[in-house]
C-alpha cells in the first residue's frame, strides 16, 4: 500500500511533535544535529518560533494523508540568488522506508522551482545514509562533490521540469 503525503508550513504547534524526535538519537544519526541534553517542549516551541520568523527559510510539516498525522519535516533554507538548501527527515519511525521522503522531496522541490521561483536546490547527505542517496537520485539531483564528509548534490529548474515532463 502506497502511503499519501502532503505538505503544509509547519507552525510553532508543531512543536509539542517535533521536540520527541528532536530527543530520539536515532533520527539524526545521518545529521549535522546531536541532541547533547533532554529538548523540553518549550525548548522547541521557542527554537521553531524563531526558525519560522527568518525570512530565508520555507518550513514544512509532512503529513500522512489518510491520518492528517504530522510526522517530519521538510524545508529549503538559506533561500537566496535563486538556490536553496534542502533539508529533509522523517521523526516518526513507523513512516520509515515506506516512500514518503521521495514523495516530500518531490513536493518541496516543486514549491521550491514554481513557487519561490528557485533555479538550483542543493543538499549535502551522509553517505552512509542510502535511502536518503536514492530518494535524491529518484528525484534528480546528481553529486557535485563533497564536503566534510558528506556528499553535495543538487537538481537544477531545467533538469526538474524535463524529468517532470518525461514522467507523464
Amino acid at each position: 500500500m502506497i502511503i499519501s503525503i502532503y505538505i503544509r508550513p509547519l507552525v510553532v504547534e508543531d512543536a509539542l511533535i517535533s521536540y520527541s524526535w528532536r530527543n530520539d538519537p536515532k533520527v539524526w544519526i545521518y545529521t549535522g544535529f546531536k541532541p547533547t541534553h533532554f529538548i523540553s517542549p518549550e525548548a522547541e516551541t521557542a527554537w521553531l518560533k524563531e526558525q519560522l520568523a527568518k525570512p530565508n527559510q520555507a518550513r514544512f510539516a509532512i503529513c500522512v494523508k489518510e491520518l492528517n498525522t504530522y510526522i517530519g519535516n521538510v524545508q529549503l533554507l538559506d533561500i537566496k540568488d535563486g538556490c536553496a538548501e534542502l533539508h529533509l527527515f522523517i521523526g516518526n519511525k513507523l513512516f520509515w522506508g515506506k516512500g514518503i521522503g521521495y514523495q516530500a522531496t518531490v513536493q518541496m522541490i516543486s514549491y521550491g522551482f514554481r513557487d519561490l521561483q528557485l533555479d538550483r536546490i542543493y543538499l549535502k547527505v551522509h553517505p552512509a545514509n542510502i535511502s536518503a542517496l536514492s530518494i535524491y537520485e529518484k528525484a534528480g539531483f546528481v553529486i557535485t562533490g563533497k564536503e566534510n564528509d558528506l556528499i553535495c548534490m543538487s537538481i537544477s529548474k531545467n533538469k526538474f521540469f524535463a524529468l517532470e515532463k518525461s514522467n507523464n
